[in-house]
C-alpha cells in the first residue's frame, strides 16, 4: 500500500519538492496528507462518502494537473477493488476528470468509470449525469488505453436495458463501429460487445444498420480471436430477426452464409452455437432455407445436433426446423443423415424447446411426398412418439400430434400407423385442457378414418379396387368405447362443442366411417344416439348465405359443416350411397380437415 501512495503521489514530490508544497493551496496540502492517511488505513476507509470522498474531490477539482493524475489514479485503484452502488457526489468528480486534456487523466477516469458501471445502479446514474458525452470524446482520443477503457465502459452501461436507446441516440455507434475495426484487439472486442449490447431491440438495431455496422460485423466473423467471433455472431444473428435486415443482407452480404457455416466447424462452442443461431434466423427467409443447404451446412448441422453439448443441440435442432421449411430442402436433409438423430432428440432430453424442434422437423420432413413419411416412420417417429406423448408438455404433445396427422394422409402407411397402437395416445388426447392438442389428435384420427382410391399394382386384379376401399374396421370397432370413452366419447364431444372446427373435424371422420362399408361399424354408429342427435341438431341449422357464388357459407365454413351433417344422416339411413360405390368425398366442396396447428 505505501509503494502505491507513493506512486500515485510521487508528482508531488521529486527534486523541487518545498517549491511545489509551497504553490499548493492550504486545503490541498491539507487534502494530499488526509488521503495519504486513508489510503495507508484503506481498509477502513470509505472513499465513497464523507471526508475520503471530500479529499479526494479536492484533488480533482484542482488547477494543478499532478494532483488531479493522483486523484484519478486514486479512483481507478480503489474501484477495482470496491465496487458497489454510489451516488452523483461520487461520480461527478470522475466524469469531471473525463474531461480533462491529459491523457493519463482520462485514461485512468475512465477506468474507474467502467469499473463502477459494472453495478446497475451506477449504469443508470453514469448516463443521467451525461457521461456519454465526454466517454464519447475519448472513443476519438488517438491513444489506444483511453479508447480502450472508454469503450469498455459503453459496453458495461449497454447492458442495461434503460440505456440502449439513449446511447444509440447519443452517437456513440458511429465511434463503436470504426473502433470494431482497431487493431488493437482489447479495443475491438470492447467494441463488438458494445454493439452487441445495442442489438437487443428494433430501434437499436435500425440505429446500427444506419452507422454501417453490419459490413464491419460481417467482415469480423473471420477474426482470429473468438471473442470478436462470438460477439459479431450474436449481433447478426439478433439483426437478422428483422425481416427487413435479412433483405438488406441478402442484398449486399454474399459470404454471409458461408462465413457462419464455417464458423459452425470451429472449435470454440460458444461460436458454434451463435453460428447455428444466426443461420436459424437468417432461415426464417425461403431465399436463406435453400441457400444454406447450397453452402454445404448440413454436415456441421448433424454434427452440432449429435452434440452431447445441449446449447449445441438445441441450436443446430431450431436451425434445421426452419431450413426444413422449404419443401425442396425435405429430401436433402434426410439423405444428409438427420432422421435417426432428430427421432433420438425426441427421447434423450428433458429439454421441451429441443423436443418441439427435434418433431416439428420430422413433421417438416415428412409434408411433401408419401416417400418421405415413409423414411421418418421407419426411423422410429412415430413409435417414440407414442411412447413419449402421454407424458411430454402440452408443447410437445401439440408437435407430435400434429406430426402424426400429417404421416396419417399416406394411404400406404394407414395401416402401420395403427398396428403401432396410435389409438392409445390419440383418442385420451381428444381430451386434452389444451385445445391444439385436442384438434391435432382429432385430425390425426380423421386421416386415419379416411380411406384412399386407387390400389397399389401389386394387389391382385381379380380383388379390384375395392379391395382397399373397403379396410380392416376392427379397431375402429374395438376402439369405439375405449379407451376414455373411445372413438364414440371423442365424436360426441366435439359434435356438442359448438365449436364449427372441432364439429367440422367430427363429421368428417363420421362421414369417412359411414362411408366404410362396414356393415358392424356403421350400424354401431347408428345405435350411439348421442351422436346422430348432434348431427342432426347441427344439420337443422340455418346458415345465411354470404352472397357469393361458391363460397362458403357462413363464418368458419359453417355451410359445409351443416352440408356434412346433412350427408352422414342420408348415410345413416340408406338414403344415400358412398360415391363410386366405395369411400365417398364430402359434399358442398368439403375437404379433409388438417392439424390444427
Amino acid at each position: 500500500m505505501g509503494d502505491f501512495c507513493r506512486k500515485i503521489f510521487y508528482c508531488c514530490g521529486g527534486s523541487s519538492k518545498v517549491d511545489y508544497e509551497n504553490a499548493l493551496k492550504d486545503s490541498e496540502r491539507e487534502a494530499v496528507a488526509d488521503l495519504l492517511n486513508y489510503l495507508e488505513n484503506r481498509g477502513e476507509t470509505d472513499f465513497f462518502s464523507g471526508e475520503p470522498l471530500a479529499a479526494l474531490s479536492t484533488l480533482v477539482y484542482s488547477n494543478n494537473i499532478d494532483l488531479q493524475r493522483s486523484a484519478s489514479l486514486t479512483f481507478a485503484e480503489i474501484t477495482e477493488r470496491d465496487v458497489r452502488a454510489v451516488d452523483r457526489h461520487t461520480l461527478e468528480p470522475i466524469l469531471f476528470l473525463l474531461d480533462s486534456p491529459d491523457i493519463e487523466v482520462q485514461r485512468a477516469a475512465s477506468a474507474a468509470l467502467g469499473n463502477l458501471a459494472v453495478d446497475a445502479q451506477n449504469k443508470v446514474l453514469i448516463v443521467s449525469l451525461g457521461g456519454l458525452n465526454p466517454l464519447i470524446k475519448q472513443m476519438t482520443s488517438a491513444n489506444v488505453e483511453v479508447q480502450c477503457n472508454a469503450v469498455g465502459c459503453i459496453t458495461n452501461l449497454a447492458t442495461h436495458e434503460e440505456n440502449k436507446a439513449r446511447i444509440a441516440r447519443s452517437g456513440a455507434l458511429a465511434p463503436l463501429t470504426r473502433l470494431a475495426k482497431s487493431k488493437d484487439m482489447r479495443v475491438q472486442r470492447n467494441a463488438t460487445g458494445a454493439l452487441l449490447n445495442m442489438t437487443h431491440s428494433d430501434d437499436n438495431r435500425n440505429q446500427l444498420v444506419a452507422a454501417g455496422a453490419i459490413p464491419v460485423l460481417v467482415g469480423l466473423l473471420s477474426s482470429p480471436d473468438t471473442d470478436v467471433q462470438y460477439y459479431c455472431t450474436t449481433a447478426l444473428s439478433n439483426i437478422a430477426v428483422d425481416a427487413t435486415n435479412r433483405k438488406r443482407l441478402a442484398q449486399s452480404e454474399s459470404r454471409l452464409v458461408q462465413s457462419l457455416v464455417q464458423l459452425m466447424k470451429g472449435q470454440a462452442p460458444k461460436v458454434q452455437c451463435q453460428a447455428a443461431l444466426a443461420l436459424r434466423n437468417l432461415a426464417s427467409d425461403e431465399k436463406y432455407q435453400l441457400e444454406i443447404v447450397r453452402a454445404s451446412g448440413l454436415p456441421p448441422l448433424l454434427q452440432l445436433l449429435q452434440s452431447s453439448y445441449l446449447p449445441l443441440q438445441l441450436s443446430a435442432v431450431a436451425c434445421i426446423r426452419n431450413i426444413s421449411i422449404h419443401p425442396m430442402n425435405e429430401s436433402p436433409i434426410i439423405d444428409a443423415g438427420f432422421l435417426r438423430p432428430l427421432v433420438d432428440l425426441l427421447g434423450s432430453t428433458d429439454n421441451e424447446e429441443i423436443q418441439c424442434h427435434a418433431i416439428s422437423t420430422l413433421r417438416n420432413l415428412a409434408a411433401s411426398s408419401d416417400r418421405n413419411k415413409q423414411l421418418v416412420l421407419e426411423a422410429g417417429a412415430v413409435q417414440k412418439c407414442k411412447d413419449l406423448v402421454l407424458n411430454v408438455p402440452l408443447t410437445v404433445q401439440s408437435e407430435m400430434t400434429a406430426a402424426i396427422a400429417v404421416l396419417a394422409l399416406s394411404d400406404d402407411l394407414k395401416p402401420h400407423l395403427l398396428k403401432l397402437g396410435v389409438f392409445d395416445v390419440l383418442i385420451p388426447l381428444t381430451e386434452s385442457e389444451s385445445i391444439e392438442v385436442q384438434g391435432n389428435s382429432a385430425a390425426a384420427l380423421g386421416n386415419l378414418s379416411s380411406k384412399g382410391r386407387s390400389a397399389p399394382t401389386t394387389v391382385p386384379s381379380e380383388l379390384g379396387a375395392d379391395y382397399l376401399l373397403v379396410g380392416d374396421y376392427s379397431l375402429f370397432l374395438s376402439s369405439w368405447n375405449q379407451p376414455s370413452g373411445g372413438i364414440h366419447g371423442y365424436l360426441a364431444r366435439f359434435l356438442a362443442s359448438g365449436d364449427p372446427t372441432f364439429q367440422h373435424i367430427a363429421i368428417w371422420t363420421l362421414l369417412q366411417l359411414l362411408e366404410s362399408g362396414d356393415p358392424t361399424l356403421i350400424s354401431t354408429i347408428q345405435e350411439a344416439k348421442d351422436v346422430m342427435d348432434a348431427v342432426r341438431g347441427i344439420s337443422e341449422k340455418q346458415v345465411e348465405s354470404s352472397g357469393a357464388e361458391g363460397a362458403e357459407d357462413g363464418e368458419d365454413g359453417e355451410g359445409e359443416v351443416v352440408a356434412l351433417a346433412k350427408r352422414c344422416l342420408d348415410l345413416s339411413r340408406g338414403e344415400a350411397q358412398p360415391a363410386d360405390g366405395g369411400v365417398a368425398k364430402s359434399e358442398g366442396g368439403g375437404s379433409q380437415p388438417s392439424s390444427t396447428t
